[in-house]
């Protein structure tokens, strides 16, 4: 039987989040295959909490643990972290220079795609159609008549690494900017500023066994707010209809682009892709490469509707990245 550890928490606004994903994920994990290990990866400390929700600390030397005279070392990690240190490549670096594997893409490719700037950059010159995008580090002089003359409004102010919308306002009026960026700049010293696309947003599962790309159903998004922001996302806000109401055609098309994405960007495990159709064709917002993985989330939804069983889906995904790390 395997050990694996489910990794949880982080150091971002999405921790509690991240230990809901975390929670699914180690709920539905076979447990004929694999000893679970729910181990929370905070600010107070690394540890595994047991079923009577005792601490046995990490060992970072190793990342290992203790439990009664046992010394317990994993044969992999199933990353859920959203956010730092687990979606930005710094907690997959530490665990390559272990050589762990763990289910997440690897660091480099991990700190490419937390960043919103790099990540689109990256994949221009592969024809992703995006919106159009301004860039701002704290402490750059700011003029918000010519931001808003260059990109039009209404646009978003977001910070560049994070995510489930924190950091992210819509702005209307040029007098909203100085708010708008002060909620970004509490997140991030690095702001990104996206024009307004109208039309419908879908958002696109995927992931890779061996050197096959499946690309899941598409989920559309239709959110109460103005966008879809926090509340949208994890508290009932929105409706998240899958297979998305688009033609079948525009269905293929935003799949082959997700596959391209995928395929592009070197990931590894569960992605997830989001698009706005505007006037017709997808344009790329942002990919996830350790999306929400509870109750309330997108990919979960997906597995259901392409009828797949999410416990053999993780199954496959942790099987197939042993393989590939001793291959």
């Amino acid at each position: 039987m395997k050990n694996i550890a489910v990794l949880m928490g982080g150091y971002s606004h999405e921790w509690e989040i991240s230990l809901k994903s975390g929670a699914v994920i180690a709920q539905h994990l076979n447990k004929d295959l694999y000893k679970v290990y729910p181990i929370h990866i905070l600010k107070e400390g690394w540890y595994y909490l047991n079923e009577k929700s005792q601490r046995f600390e990490i060992n970072k030397n190793d990342f290992s643990l203790k439990i009664e005279n046992e010394h317990i070392l994993f044969d992999c990690c199933y990353n859920t972290i959203h956010g730092t240190p687990g979606e930005d490549g710094k907690l997959q670096a530490y665990l390559e220079l272990l050589n762990i594997p763990q289910t997440s893409c690897d660091s480099y490719q991990s700190a490419i795609t937390f960043n919103k700037r790099d990540c689109i950059a990256v994949l221009k010159p592969w024809n992703i159609t995006t919106g159009n995008h301004l860039y701002i580090n704290k402490g750059d002089t700011i003029d918000a008549e010519l931001i808003a003359r260059n990109i039009g409004l209404p646009l978003f102010v977001k910070a560049n690494r994070s995510g489930s919308s924190f950091g992210v306002s819509k702005v209307y009026r040029v007098k909203e900017m100085e708010a708008a960026l002060e909620v970004a700049f509490a997140v991030d010293e690095e702001i990104i500023i996206e024009s307004f696309l109208d039309g419908v947003e879908v958002s696109v599962g995927a992931y890779q066994i061996d050197d096959k790309i499946h690309v899941l159903l598409p989920t559309e998004i239709v959110s109460e707010n103005d966008f879809f922001d926090y509340e949208a996302k994890y508290e009932g806000k929105s409706q998240e209809i899958t297979p998305a109401r688009i033609k079948e055609e525009n269905k293929i098309v935003v799949q082959e682009i997700t596959r391209r994405i995928y395929q592009v960007l070197k990931l590894k495990g569960l992605a997830r892709a989001d698009f706005i159709f505007h006037k017709g064709t997808p344009h790329f917002i942002e990919i996830n490469t350790n999306p929400g993985m509870s109750k309330e989330s997108i990919i979960p939804q997906q597995i259901k509707a392409s009828h797949l069983k999410l416990t053999e889906v993780l199954t496959d995904i942790i099987e197939n990245t042993i393989k590939q790390h001793t291959s």
